[in-house]
């Protein structure tokens, strides 16, 4: 039986800054690979904000990655209009198509797709957050296969500046988009609680924290003194190390890796393998 071909675009929004995430994302990739003998899985990857790269419609799935800074510092550029104008045309041949093309976003890129579906405010956080933070599910995400195997509380990557706020209901309500998770319970603050996941329809979907974060990843963020310092000075050297320890625990990050994105690629993949 000859093998299927699908395709995966990662669309780097790192703007050139030296990051783990590109590196994470291109182990999942090899790890799917051999995980589906039966599919021949190519990639590539495009540094949109810098190089102005990006992937045409050949590609069946598109990862679109984290990034550093403000998510409306493209407003107005050509990368972000070209962006754009890619998200309108996987949208066009998703309604207009029975095989379907497949998007996943990611921090950064999950800022901005909240302002493109117009799902929510996107503001600046009061203070940045940076570290390993625990997530809660809503009833929705406990339901939702993007997400199956991970406990009401888990725990994520977490570095943002910016966050997802004040849901749209009438925007939810005519994509059929869901909330999946929220951020951590925080009773003694009186801020809202940011969005951490989103389906917006079968094949659309992200989350605020990194899913691809591994525990070298981690390990190289806390290394750095400057981010050691943030975390020591904003929540104590005890949740410092405590951050550590999660790094290699089944229920820390390590399970929240071994879900969420391998999730997403195995039911695009099983879709895909219907629709040929």
């Amino acid at each position: 039986m000859k093998e299927q071909e699908i395709k995966v675009a990662v669309i780097d929004l790192y703007n050139g800054e030296e990051n783990q995430g590109i590196r994470c994302l291109r182990d999942i990739l090899n790890e799917t690979d051999c995980n589906h003998p039966d599919v021949s899985l190519s990639y590539n990857f495009y540094e949109t904000r810098n190089k102005l790269e990006l992937p045409n419609l050949e590609y069946d799935i598109y990862i679109s990655s984290g990034g550093p800074g403000s998510p409306w510092d493209g407003v107005g550029s050509a990368w972000e209009s070209k962006y754009f104008r890619l998200l309108d045309f996987i949208w066009t041949h998703n309604h207009n198509n029975e095989r379907k093309k497949y998007v996943f976003f990611i921090c950064h890129s999950f800022q901005i797709m909240a302002g493109y579906f117009k799902l929510g405010e996107v503001i600046k956080r009061h203070s940045k957050s940076f570290g390993v933070m625990p997530v809660h599910l809503t009833e929705f995400g406990k339901e939702d296969s993007l997400l199956h195997g991970l406990q009401d509380m888990f725990y994520a990557a977490d570095f943002r500046e910016w966050q997802v706020v004040q849901p749209n209901r009438i925007a939810f309500e005519e994509l059929g988009a869901k909330i999946l998770c929220l951020e951590k319970i925080r009773e003694h603050v009186p801020y809202e609680r940011a969005i951490m996941a989103i389906r917006i329809n079968d094949e659309f979907a992200g989350t605020q924290f990194h899913p691809e974060a591994d525990a070298a990843s981690m390990y190289h963020h806390f290394r750095q003194p400057e981010r050691k310092e943030h975390v020591v000075s904003k929540y104590g050297e005890e949740k410092y190390f405590e951050m550590l320890s999660m790094l290699e625990s089944e229920e820390g990050i390590r399970q929240t890796r071994k879900v969420v994105i391998p999730n997403f690629l195995k039911d695009a993949i099983t879709k895909l393998r219907i629709c040929v």
